[in-house]
């Protein structure tokens, strides 16, 4: 299911969104030293991109940095990429198989806010995810 939800993520909105996070991304590679958030930009574009089967976590070490940092993405690129995640997130949600989509397209809000100190993992569980005391 999370492959279809991509696929029909991919064509409606994801791709739009991908586009707009790597212009970011580039645009922040322009003065040197914003280019670790063009690294958090790209990152997120990945995660726009492809987002069922994934989810956001905290990273343990993220401090007063990351929330110094946070505080000038936002002023660069954060808050007209929230308002994109905003905007197609309510185009989605006229549209019966859009309201899943729009569901997580407001899920993505904090993110685009926010991406220093977060982390972009899995949540699928497979074989190999097992460990010798879950049996």
């Amino acid at each position: 299911m999370r492959t279809v939800l991509n696929i029909i993520w991919l064509i409606l909105a994801g791709l739009w969104l991908f586009l707009a996070y790597v212009l970011a991304g580039i645009l922040l590679c322009i003065p040197i030293i914003t280019i670790p958030w063009a690294i958090a930009s790209f990152r997120t574009a990945n995660y726009a991109l492809w987002p069922f089967g994934r989810t956001i976590v905290a990273k343990p070490s993220a401090g007063v940095g990351s929330f110094l940092g946070n505080v000038i993405w936002v002023i660069f690129a954060g808050w007209w990429l929230a308002l994109a995640h905003i905007a197609s997130g309510i185009a989605l949600f006229i549209t019966i198989i859009g309201i899943p989509l729009a569901i997580a397209d407001f899920k993505m809000v904090p993110i685009s806010l926010m991406p220093l100190g977060k982390d972009i993992v899995s949540t699928r569980e497979g074989a190999f995810d097992r460990t010798l005391t879950s049996r």
